[in-house]
This record gives structure tokens, C-alpha cells and sequence, in this order.
């Protein structure tokens, strides 16, 4: 980058122009600080992990703050070392976390049961039985499905709620003080009507008279937070959420603040995916495909969410408890090899060098089976999980069909949702973008996914950013006015220009890949023996 550029960048910080976008994900935190235009100025980033304690996948809201200040910490420490400047403020600002689960606080803001993420399959019977009777899935992982499960098991935190939200929700009521939603991490929460674009009203009313016998001090729609489209403001950022922010007292207050949205819409906005027959895929700790719909789909299928963009839009959505976890601890056993005998064993040297050969693997990884189920696949009805490798005696046993089949399966509870729109619903998708930790290896995660979805798969120059990029990119849409321009045109005119070439799905891959996917599903017997066989997960 020459000087006349390096000024720039650091001029817009300098002047205050910058925007800066944070996501709480699942193994990292995330801070992107960016140009009105769209280009990345600076980056910060902290690393967290789950814990599976008492039977609950959660993270503690101590080390949420801890991370958040670690994040913005870290970014400020770029901005210093590229441009010599200290980061004091920024012109909009957005906040993003993991998609839905459960944060419940009583009437002093205190959390009342630790943070249910994502990842947990403990709502089942509460999922099934709204399912029938909103006449709408409901997945396990939403806010609704978890709040009603409580109930079901007759918790006694239920009747001192007095906000219910989401991670994402949580970060921006700390930092702002308000209690609102996107609509696409709203949607999440519950049902969203397509007409009205808020909660669906009907709905509400059949959940209140369902738990009205328990006879709670709240209503339903009195304890979510209020449902906000792209564009419009949320709020800005308090004194004590500046100190949380930037403990160092630096970071002015007032900064406006754009409405918060999960993972699965900051994953949109980042890949420019969310015009109708537009998709992308996020693939990491888990993964998830999200299709922008032309019409509704004709039925309810338990396996698909039907969410929204953070616009509005329908979107179906097909998410995979289990991606990348089984593979990265794949790879830190051969790192731990690597590192015996003296080998470069850095996670940048061991990806850059094995993930390629998993494309000189045979086409349907030499008949090796990998199940990847670290936890839970709501999509093939698993409450736990236990990861394994299976091979018959006669089975090609070598690295790379071992790595080809720890990247096939890593997409096949995925298929298998998406099976569901393509077959069943005749939903048509033109290009997959591609995002997330699984495709940094060049070629290799394109190769693959095109494989598993037959469809072309392109990785936008920009993706790599991820989603605190594209939260801040609906920081900018904010400060930009949606009365102005659609999100659509809005994100055209940044990033049109930088979805990259397409990778079409190569036959031979498309029929080896084919041949696993049969071999999963057989195999998925022995998995269920190996979740009894190894008992009860120890918390």
C-alpha cells in the first residue's frame, strides 16, 4: 500500500469517519474497523471456547467482557502500529454475536441461568411441540424454543424474567441501553410476519394463552426486545458502554449504534448475499446455508429455519451443529506428530500443507467414514454427539482420504437440509459464497463445498473479514439512511465488484462425494451405538 493510501486511511480515523463492526463468535471475537466505503482499516480479534458445563454448551458473561475489551484493546494496538494514532472514536458502530439461544435477565439485569448457545439440543420436545402448534418450525437453538423448554421443565428462574434476548441483544443493551433487535437475529427469537415485519402477532397470542395457566408476571411480547430493520438507528453508545468497550477511558460516549444482528446476518451482508436465489454458506465451529427465497416455501419442514435477512427478506436456512471442530483437532494431533520430529507445527504451516492434499484423496476418500458429531445434529436427530472414524480392512488408509473424509463430512448433515429445499421445494440458488475459517486454504474449501452442494461456489475477496466486517458494513448502511437506498443497492455499490471467480463443482468430485453421502447416512447407525456405548457426556 503506498503513502498517499496510508494517510488516507489513517485521516478518515484521525477525522472520527471510521465505523467500526464487532462479532462475538464462537471461538473468536471479532472487531473490524472500517472506511465509509467499505475498506478495512484495522482489525482486532481475541480467543474464547465454549465450556460444557452441568449439561449446557455456554460461555461466562464475565469473559464476554473481558473479550470485548480484549477485542477493541487489540484493535486499538493496530490502528496505533499502522497509522501511529490512538483510536478515541469512530462515526457509527454495531455489535454481533452467535445466532439466538438463551439470555435471561431478571428485573436488575442479572442473568438468571447461564448463557444457552447455539449449540445445545436440549429444547426438543420444546421445539416439536410449538413446531405443531405455531404450524412453524422451530429449531432447537431459538430463544422461543428454549424459553418454553424451561418451562416444560418447570425451571423457577421463568417467572423472574424480565428480559429475554440473545447474545448479540445482551452486548448492545449493556452498550447502549436499548432493548431492540435486528430483524434477522430477531427472527431467530421468533416467528417474524412477513407482512408487518416484527413479531408475528398471531403467534405471540397462541403462546400467552399456552402458558397462561403458569400465570407469570410477563407477556411475551413484553420481555423480547423490539424488532429493527437495516438502517435504522438503535440507540447510541452510553458512558458505562464506552468504559465496558475501552476500560481505558479513552473511547468517547454518543457514538450512534446500528441495530444488532446474529452470525447468520452479518454473514449475508459480508458475501452480498441477500437478494432472492443469493446464498452463502458460513463454515467454521459449525455451518450454515442461507437461502434468500423467492416465495414461500409449501410446507414446514422441521430441519429448515425460516428466518429473515437483516432487511426483511425470507431466508431459509440450513445450520449444522458440527463443521470444523473434529477436523481442527485432527489437525492438532498431526500438529502434535509434526512437532515430535521437529517439523514446523504452527496452525498457518499445518493447514497450508495438509488441507491440499485432501483434493489428491480419492473421489469418495477411499472408503473411510468420518462422523464429526463433537456435539449434537438436530438435523439427523442427535442430542450428543461422539466424533469417529470408521474403515472397512480393505479401505484406502492414507492422509489424504482422511482428510477428504473429515472435510466431506463436515458438510453432510448440511446436505441434507439442503437436500430438503432443492428436492422437495424446488428452491433454486445460483452461486453459494462461501465464508468462514474453512475456506482460508485457497482452493481446498471451494473444491469441497461445491462438491457437497453441486453448486457453484465463489469466496468474495472481502469474506475473509467475516462478520465483524459485515456488521460494520450495517453500521455504515445506518449512518447512510435506508430511506436512501435498499441494502441491497447499498451493498452493490461497496462490494459488488469482489465476490471473485466461481469454482463450478467438478464431476469426479460431485460422484465421490455422492458415494460419502450414502456412506454417512449407513453409518449414522454405528453413531448412535457409539452415543450409547460411551455414555453420558461427563460435565
Amino acid at each position: 500500500m503506498n503513502t498517499e493510501s496510508m494517510q488516507n486511511m489513517a485521516q478518515i480515523i484521525r477525522s472520527g469517519k471510521a465505523i467500526l463492526g464487532m462479532e462475538l463468535g464462537s471461538t473468536r471475537i471479532k472487531a473490524s474497523l472500517i472506511s465509509p466505503e467499505g475498506s478495512p482499516l484495522a482489525g482486532g480479534s481475541y480467543g474464547w471456547e465454549n465450556r460444557f458445563e452441568k449439561g449446557v454448551w455456554t460461555y461466562d458473561m464475565d469473559e464476554v467482557w473481558r473479550g470485548i475489551a480484549g477485542c477493541y484493546a487489540d484493535l486499538t494496538e493496530d490502528v496505533k502500529k499502522r497509522y501511529a494514532l490512538e483510536l478515541e472514536t469512530f462515526s457509527a458502530g454495531g455489535f454481533s454475536g452467535m445466532m439466538h439461544g438463551y439470555v435471561a435477565l431478571d428485573k436488575n439485569g442479572e442473568l438468571l441461568t447461564p448463557f444457552r448457545t447455539w449449540r445445545n439440543n436440549i429444547t426438543g420436545k420444546a421445539a416439536q411441540e410449538l413446531t405443531k402448534l405455531f404450524g412453524f418450525a422451530i429449531p432447537q437453538r431459538w430463544s422461543i424454543a428454549h424459553l418454553y423448554q424451561a418451562i416444560l421443565n418447570k425451571e423457577e428462574h421463568v417467572k423472574e424474567i424480565d428480559y429475554l434476548t440473545t447474545l448479540a441483544g445482551y452486548v448492545h443493551w449493556k452498550l447502549t441501553g436499548e432493548r431492540v433487535t435486528g430483524i434477522g437475529e430477531g427472527s431467530g427469537m421468533f416467528p417474524i410476519d412477513p407482512e408487518t415485519l416484527d413479531y408475528d402477532k398471531a403467534r405471540i397470542e397462541k403462546f400467552d394463552r399456552l402458558v397462561a395457566e403458569k400465570n407469570y408476571p410477563w407477556k411475551l411480547r413484553d420481555i423480547l426486545p423490539k424488532v429493527l430493520m437495516a438502517g435504522e438507528k438503535a440507540g447510541t453508545l452510553s458512558r458505562s458502554g464506552a468504559e465496558l468497550l475501552d476500560p481505558s477511558g479513552r473511547l468517547k460516549a454518543g457514538i450512534p449504534v446500528c441495530p444488532p444482528e446474529g452470525d447468520a446476518g452479518t454473514g449475508m451482508v459480508a458475501t452480498n448475499s441477500v437478494r432472492p436465489r443469493t446464498g452463502n454458506v458460513s463454515a467454521g465451529t459449525s455451518v450454515f446455508a442461507m437461502i434468500v427465497l423467492e416465495k414461500p416455501l409449501r410446507e414446514v419442514h422441521p430441519e429448515i429455519d425460516i428466518v429473515t435477512t437483516p432487511d426483511g427478506k425470507p431466508v431459509a436456512m440450513a445450520h449444522s451443529n458440527n463443521c470444523s471442530s473434529d477436523f481442527d483437532a485432527w489437525m492438532g494431533i498431526l500438529g502434535q506428530a509434526a512437532s515430535v520430529m521437529g517439523m514446523d507445527a504452527s496452525a498457518d504451516s499445518l493447514y497450508g500443507k495438509l488441507m491440499p492434499l485432501a483434493l489428491q484423496g480419492d473421489p469418495d476418500a477411499g472408503g473411510l467414514l468420518a462422523i464429526s458429531y463433537v456435539s449434537g445434529e438436530h438435523i439427523t436427530g442427535f442430542s450428543e454427539g461422539r466424533p469417529l472414524v470408521v474403515r472397512r480392512p480393505e479401505s484406502s488408509f492414507t492422509l489424504p482420504n482422511l482428510l477428504r473424509a473429515l472435510l466431506f463430512t463436515a458438510f453432510c448433515a448440511l446436505r441434507t437440509g439442503l437436500n430438503i429445499l432443492t428436492e422437495k421445494e424446488g428452491v433454486a440458488v445460483d452461486e453459494i459464497r462461501g465464508h468462514g475459517g474453512i475456506f482460508r486454504t485457497p482452493e481446498v474449501g471451494q473444491r469441497i463445498m461445491a462438491a457437497a452442494t453441486g453448486t457453484p461456489v465463489s469466496l468474495p475477496e472481502t469474506a475473509g473479514e467475516g462478520g465483524a466486517w459485515g456488521m460494520a458494513l450495517l453500521a455504515a448502511y445506518m449512518l447512510k439512511g435506508r430511506e436512501t437506498s435498499s441494502l441491497p443497492d447499498f451493498l452493490d455499490s461497496l462490494i459488488a465488484d469482489s465476490l471473485g471467480q466461481a469454482v463450478k463443482p467438478d464431476p469426479e468430485d460431485v460422484k465421490g462425494f455422492n458415494e460419502f453421502f450414502r456412506r454417512y447416512h449407513n453409518g449414522l447407525s454405528i453413531e448412535r451405538e457409539a452415543v450409547k456405548a460411551l455414555g453420558e457426556v461427563e460435565t
